[in-house]
């Protein structure tokens, strides 16, 4: 018969074998009697901020006010009174509208396309009216028989053959006066003919 510290000692030792095969006893030990510290726990990364609404951003971008435009001089008024306004058919099937500005007097707006240009009235020594985008872009020039527009900074034509209403008939007009000039110097030709004495021009036929 076994003694009573033995029998002790298988009772704690058979308790601990079947605790830890339900997996209700601690681990053993690593060796050297030294447990591993306790993984430590991952740092969160850090949220993405987010990105900027397209109200915010066009909010952002919103480009200033223009400036206000100076007060026309009297020789831009006067300018402004002989533009060619009105809707202008021009090449490849396109168009330009020129309107007077509803918001200051003297100046113009050339819409082409989706763009409206303000535009300054001058008028040249040689009778053109040129039509100056007042932030420098483009020109338009208008002579008697058509109008073009300019891209100024890049120095390249918009578009060309650009005719109006009034195109056709200051056209109509000038032909007019030419054909009253001409008939009005054979009228003074014919005068002059006529006063001459008859027998001026015998000496000249008799050479």
């Amino acid at each position: 018969m076994f003694a009573p510290a033995f029998s002790a000692f298988l009772f704690r030792t058979g308790l601990a074998v079947g605790l830890f095969a339900l997996g209700l006893a601690p681990a053993p030990a690593a060796a050297g009697g030294v447990t591993e510290p306790p993984a430590a726990a991952k740092p969160a990364k850090p949220k993405a901020a987010k990105p900027a609404s397209r109200r915010a951003l066009q909010r952002k971008e919103k480009p200033a006010p223009p400036a206000p435009l100076a007060a026309a001089t009297p020789e831009q008024l006067e300018a402004a009174e002989r533009v060619f306004y009105g809707l202008h058919q021009c090449e490849f099937a396109q168009s330009v509208d020129v309107a007077i500005s509803p918001e200051q007097p003297g100046y113009v707006n050339v819409k082409f396309g989706k763009a409206v240009y303000v535009m300054r009235p001058v008028l040249s020594s040689t009778g053109a009216i040129r039509l100056e985008d007042v932030t420098g872009e483009t020109l338009m020039v208008q002579i008697t028989a058509k109008s073009m527009l300019l891209n100024v900074k890049s120095a390249s034509r918009l578009v060309d053959e650009c005719v109006s209403v009034k195109h056709h008939e200051a056209m109509e007009a000038a032909s007019l006066s030419e054909a009253a000039a001409s008939a009005a110097a054979v009228s003074a030709a014919a005068a002059a003919s006529a006063a001459a004495p008859h027998g001026a021009s015998a000496p000249a036929a008799a050479q």
